[in-house]
């Protein structure tokens, strides 16, 4: 899969990312009673020099950092499952990438603390839906990328099934496509 299909197609995973942790999160505030976080909408205002909304506008810019944020960033993801890098353990690397982005974007802006500073219980929600987001992209993401082969790395793997040192990467010209699956 080309680098530009594999993000195009990792933006449409995490947009079915963004919805599976928007649901997971609706679900657990009816349990828990906890309100909405208007994190990403102060998070936007900040970057972009807004001024502080309330109501339905600041509704309006929350699900448009919420959810364009997780598609865009959907697009790493897309591209590791086109570069090889698929299933749980990727999912599971691409939700550090997710923490990451939205800690520097938050603390970076001021709206944010450092995650270790947090109460616990806000703390584990946070990765709970940040891990529904990650798996729920990760799972679209190899799905579309698995329908053009194994990636490269996958390519490599098949090679030689156990790690060994100094095992160089194949021939430029073997294809994903010359190996079998």
């Amino acid at each position: 899969m080309a680098w530009g299909r594999s993000a195009a197609a990792g933006v449409a995973a995490g947009a079915v990312g963004v919805a599976a942790m928007t649901l997971a999160e609706k679900l657990e505030q009816r349990v828990t009673g906890r309100p909405d976080s208007y994190v990403p909408a102060r998070t936007l205002e900040r970057l972009l020099g807004l001024a502080h909304a309330r109501g339905r506008r600041a509704w309006r810019r929350n699900l448009a950092m919420h959810a364009g944020q997780g598609a865009l960033l959907g697009a790493a993801r897309g591209v590791m499952a086109g570069a090889g890098l698929r299933g749980p353990w990727s999912s599971l690397l691409f939700l550090a990438v997710r923490l990451t982005n939205d800690q520097t974007f938050e603390n970076a802006t001021g709206v944010g603390a450092p995650p270790w500073t947090w109460p616990r219980d806000e703390l584990v929600v946070d990765l709970v839906h940040k891990a529904v987001y990650a798996f729920a992209t990760g799972l679209v993401a190899d799905a579309l990328a698995s329908r053009s082969g194994p990636g490269p790395g996958q390519v490599h793997a098949r090679l030689r099934p156990v790690r060994e040192r100094d095992v160089g990467p194949p021939p430029r010209e073997w294809s994903p496509r010359s190996v079998r699956h």
